[in-house]
């Protein structure tokens, strides 16, 4: 490959290519370990659940057909014939006629389909119970196999663990689960002009941002991220240090050493591993254009903008779906994750055919409106314009950009 131009790509393009690793290895864990990471296998109901009928509410239990037609001013009268506990099992069915005193989460008796609210009902002695309202088949009740039924996928393969789902999983009595472990990723930043957070302001040098910036990015995906420091523009140095890396992570991201230039080793490090090649470098995103994705065996290395903000963008445009791809979730790519707010665009924004711009905005928000995006300019290189923003809003690569007082997306961030 001719080092010195980029071989610009589109963003679905790359997206095929990173498509095209395959995910993580799986290993069996607890349920509460499985939160936010992805199935395995396809999960399969072992029983039904609930395994009976129940009650919703605390009432009585009743035949629909009893309490047909029942109103505050023309009451249908019912007799009583047992009081349940939560945990009973009624060994009896109920008659015409009959209904039975139920708590919330009580199993129904046979002969029973249905549960009066205990608020539309009243006592008047001898077992007798005036029922102020009718009621319907089902209502106010849980049906046997309402939640899960025995032998139905409740989960499928390639889905990603939600809190919601560990609270079925247990109700079901499932214990443990396959899932792709969390893919290890390495980090390296790159340049001669980095040094640690906590040295001294020096002109000349700049703080390594990145590798913590990304951490964070990579913890967020669910991955594990491990920080292999700052690497000089020293071509021996970064391929040590890359080799090692790659060895002992699903995947390297290394922050800087991306664009044209003549201390831009990325590109040459790559190489220089065995059974290696570059696969793209450059993608057409702003920012974020030079961002290489190469391939060492069967890991990927991807070589991010060492820019501070432009790294973020990448990250979250095309490296957190893509560690989230390893892990084996089907749809990473599809946007899915994203929490999109509906905003009225308040000036127009300019975009460059043919690449796919990503808008740093700020939401105002409006008393009975939308909320007002405004772009957030500013230099190369300031981050402020990524702490002062909201969300992003992404201009499409065939669009020239949007009008004031269009509706737009802006993906929350």
């Amino acid at each position: 490959m001719n080092h010195e131009f980029f071989e610009i790509i589109s963003r679905v393009e790359f997206e095929a290519l990173l498509n095209s690793f395959t995910a993580v290895g799986t290993e069996k864990v607890s349920i509460s370990d499985a939160f936010g990471l992805v199935l395995d296998e396809n999960i399969i109901s072992p029983e039904d659940l609930p395994p009976a009928n129940r009650s919703c509410m605390d009432g009585y239990a009743v035949n629909a057909r009893d309490a047909f037609g029942a109103t505050e001013g023309n009451p249908a009268y019912l007799e009583c014939s047992a009081t349940l506990k939560v945990d009973e099992n009624p060994d009896f069915e109920l008659q015409p006629g009959e209904c039975a005193a139920i708590p919330t989460g009580g199993t129904l008796p046979d002969g029973a389909d249905a549960v009066v609210m205990v608020e539309h009902t009243q006592e008047l002695g001898a077992g007798t119970i005036e029922i102020r309202k009718s009621s319907a088949p089902g209502e106010h009740t849980m049906l046997k196999g309402e939640d899960a039924a025995k032998g139905d996928i409740i989960f499928q393969a390639g889905h990603k663990v939600r809190f919601q789902d560990v609270g079925l999983l247990a109700a079901l009595g499932i214990k443990d689960v396959s899932i792709h472990r969390k893919p290890r990723v390495g980090i390296i930043s790159t340049g001669d002009e980095l040094v640690e957070i906590d040295s001294p302001q020096k002109v000349g040098t700049i703080r390594d941002v990145n590798s913590h910036t990304l951490r964070c990015l990579v913890n967020e995906a669910g991955a594990e991220a491990v920080n292999y420091g700052i690497v000089r523009d020293e071509l021996d140095k970064l391929e040590s240090t890359l080799e090692k890396a790659i060895a002992e992570n699903d995947l390297v991201l290394l922050s800087g050493g991306s664009s044209v230039g003549m201390r831009d080793l990325t590109v040459q490090a790559i190489e220089s591993m065995q059974d290696s090649e570059i696969l793209a470098h450059g993608v057409a995103i702003s920012p974020g254009k030079p961002t290489i994705l190469g391939r060492t065996g069967n890991k990927p290395v991807l070589g991010l903008p060492g820019q501070v903000t432009s790294v973020q963008v990448v990250m979250l445009a095309l490296v957190v779906p893509f560690i989230r791809q390893l892990m084996g979730q089907q749809d990473a790519f599809s946007g899915t994750d994203r929490m999109l707010v509906q905003a009225e665009l308040g000036r127009n924004t300019v975009s460059k055919p043919g690449r796919e711009d990503y808008v740093r905005m700020k939401l105002t928000y409006r008393d009975g409106k939308l909320p007002l995006a405004e772009p957030v300019y500013g230099k190369s290189g300031l981050l402020k314009t990524m702490v002062q923003a909201d969300g992003l809003m992404i201009i499409p690569a065939d669009t020239e950009g949007f009008y004031a007082g269009n509706t737009v997306n802006i993906w929350k961030i």
